[in-house]
């Protein structure tokens, strides 16, 4: 989020921020699932565990933002794929894919690593 606020900032456009956590299971399922990931599994077989898909979200909601807005044709950041289809398929036209860059660390790798198994583009892809 920090970096796609610095980068708005420095092109301008709109920020959007869905209260989904936990990719739309809700902040109690996301909280067990972070219990089951302590116990070795990754976010998307915790996920999994708990008896949901991959992805939960409704981007409904996003594109009725964006047509509030004046924005139905639209660059976004994201390296995320299956948000531009989500969005796409609501209507929004998603011209082009602005790539969201972050630093892999000791912290974060296993994480970034099990986003890029679940089809994220890394970098410019």
């Amino acid at each position: 989020m920090q970096r796609a606020v610095a980068q708005l900032a420095e092109t301008g456009g709109v920020l959007l921020y869905m209260a989904q956590e936990g990719r739309g299971t809700g902040l109690a399922n996301k909280l067990r699932a972070y219990r089951l990931q302590d116990a070795g599994l990754d976010t998307l077989q915790a996920d999994r565990h708990l008896g949901f898909r991959e992805d939960e979200r409704d981007f409904a909601a996003a594109a009725a933002m964006l047509r509030a807005l004046g924005h139905t044709r639209i660059q976004l950041l994201t390296n995320n794929p299956q948000k531009i289809a989500a969005l796409r398929q609501t209507g929004i036209e998603v011209v082009d894919r602005l790539p969201l860059h972050g630093l892999v660390n000791a912290h974060n790798e296993r994480y970034m690593r099990t986003k890029q198994q679940a089809g994220h583009l890394v970098g410019d892809d």
